[in-house]
């Protein structure tokens, strides 16, 4: 891998290697005049910036008398401030607790509780939230200004801990959409493998530019996408935040590559109208979860994007479905990532194998020792409920075809039962995603009139272009094209905007909550 790219870091295939401090201080070492990160509102740094920047941030946690096998908690949005207290955490043998910014209230208290930290670093535009949740609730904890925390000394080098490929070196929280959200415990080889699968699946090289809109307290932009950059020397080009108005604005400007996205940010940017310069740019590769079809067609007839990739993946498991370059996803997952995985559809209720064909549970083993989360911070009971039987449960439906591909069915909670069927929420949400004028569809189950609590209504909640007068009728019968007749929706409910996580996942469980609202149409077909 990477025999021509004289930025790649050199031990890479040796997997004793794969150690984040060590990836960071290497690269400085060998090319400290290499431009490694530039942001959409500067400045640009190269690897030696990046090395004393860190190091700087590092003698500030030492001051705190932060010290190996702690973990520091991070509330921090500006992409500057977080790179650096996410390496200078690993430079100290530290682990980083990434917490989401948008999360708020007893979200917050949980995690916060959950770290177990000592300090919390906080950006300014959360300081006096954060610390008022402190002080309302007697943490005993210290809630630190990012802005506060100014320092021009650094650490020595020599100081620097290396680790093991089993140090906990970052945790990050699933986005809770039911339940109190769990906290992820993260290895070195865990991190550092989400990178390879980058890498080795989208050919990733020095002369490459990858565009991170994601944010960085995920895998996905942190791991999949930065911490690529950095092994292989690739330019990463950082936005604070998405823009669906500027995404391809900044496409064109930094002559981009490479990107990854989510479900939802390809169906905003594919709802922006149609420019000329639609094809005017460099980009050759998209990585999306999920990918339905319909948006992967824009982006390659549209946008004439040579290679848009399906994935499959969570934080606790790594990547371990990949789409296959040179083929068309067509809502599918892609094949197991052999070289570091095994994937297998059992029965969630008795863990069996399931026929080719037939829905069950997805269920993944790592090959690479410590490829995985290590267990869920403070919740024992949990990891041990997630690895039942040797393989992890994932929680999600799927499809494993005799060809190899997999295709994710759905959440296997947000399954919807009615009339003896089990409806899948995003088939449903498919079938509306289908209609031109649709950007975005939530489905999901509401009790039936009169029921025992066993059986469901099908409730599908959308976002429309807004200069479209909606009429149900026609959507209804627009919709049922790809629709069983035992899926079609009851009720139909027209949102000017969906209640999200930060990483734009609608929250399905505070839909179920409103229910039938008064602005819901019915069909009284049904």
């Amino acid at each position: 891998m990477g025999k021509q790219n004289p930025f790649l870091f050199k031990e890479i295939s040796r997997t004793e290697h794969w150690r984040v401090p060590e990836i960071i201080l290497s690269q400085c070492l060998k090319h400290p005049n290499r431009k490694i990160i530039e942001f959409t509102d500067g400045p640009e740094w190269t690897f030696k910036d990046l090395k004393i920047k860190s190091l700087q941030k590092a003698r500030i946690l030492k001051n705190l008398n932060l010290k190996a096998g702690d973990s520091l908690t991070v509330i921090i949005q500006d992409p500057k401030e977080f790179i650096l207290y996410w390496i200078a955490s690993n430079f100290l043998g530290v682990m980083f607790v990434a917490l989401n910014t948008a999360v708020k209230g007893k979200g917050l208290l949980h995690q916060i509780n959950t770290s177990k930290s000592k300090h919390v670093i906080v950006d300014n535009l959360f300081f006096d939230e954060v610390n008022d949740l402190k002080n309302n609730n007697k943490l005993d904890v210290k809630i630190l200004n990012c802005s506060e925390l100014k320092n021009k000394e650094i650490i020595n080098e020599n100081e620097v801990i290396f680790g093991k490929l089993s140090d906990n070196v970052c945790s990050m929280f699933t986005s809770g959409t039911s339940g109190p959200s769990k906290g992820v415990m993260m290895p070195n080889a865990h991190c550092v493998l989400f990178a390879i699968g980058t890498i080795e699946n989208y050919d990733l090289k020095h002369d490459h530019v990858f565009y991170i809109s994601l944010p960085l307290f995920h895998a996905n932009g942190l791991f999949m996408q930065l911490l690529a950059c950095i092994i292989t020397g690739a330019k990463a080009i950082i936005r604070n935040r998405f823009s669906a108005s500027n995404w391809l604005k900044d496409i064109r400007k930094y002559d981009v590559t490479h990107t990854n996205m989510l479900g939802a940010i390809a169906a905003f940017v594919v709802a922006q109208p149609p420019s000329e310069y639609d094809k005017d740019h460099k980009l050759a590769v998209i990585g999306s979860a999920p990918l339905p079809s319909e948006p992967e067609r824009i982006f390659r007839q549209r946008f004439g994007v040579k290679q848009v990739l399906p994935l499959y993946g969570m934080t606790e498991v790594n990547i371990p479905i990949y789409g296959l370059k040179n083929e068309i996803g067509n809502g599918k997952c892609g094949k197991v990532y052999e070289k570091y995985f095994e994937v297998e559809i059992r029965n969630p209720e008795n863990d069996s194998r399931v026929n080719d064909g037939e829905v069950g549970e997805i269920m993944v083993r790592p090959k690479q020792p410590f490829g995985f989360m290590s267990g869920y911070m403070g919740m024992p009971e949990k990891t041990i409920e997630s690895w039942r039987n040797f393989w992890f449960h994932t929680g999600d439906a799927g499809i494993r075809e005799s060809s190899g591909h997999f295709t994710f069915v759905d959440r296997i909670k947000d399954c919807i039962r009615r009339r003896g069927e089990n409806i899948s929420s995003y088939e449903v949400e498919q079938a509306f995603l289908e209609i031109p004028y649709i950007t975005e569809a939530a489905a999901y189950a509401v009790s039936a009139e009169g029921g025992d609590g066993m059986e469901d209504e099908v409730m599908v909640a959308l976002m429309a272009n807004k200069d479209i007068a909606i009429n149900f009728v026609e959507l209804l019968s627009l919709a049922k094209i790809n629709l069983a007749k035992f899926a079609i929706p009851k009720y139909l409910r027209i949102m000017e905007e969906f209640p999200k996580t930060q990483t734009g996942k609608i929250q399905k469980n505070k839909l179920r909550e409103q229910g039938v609202t008064v602005d819901t149409w019915q069909n009284i077909n049904i």
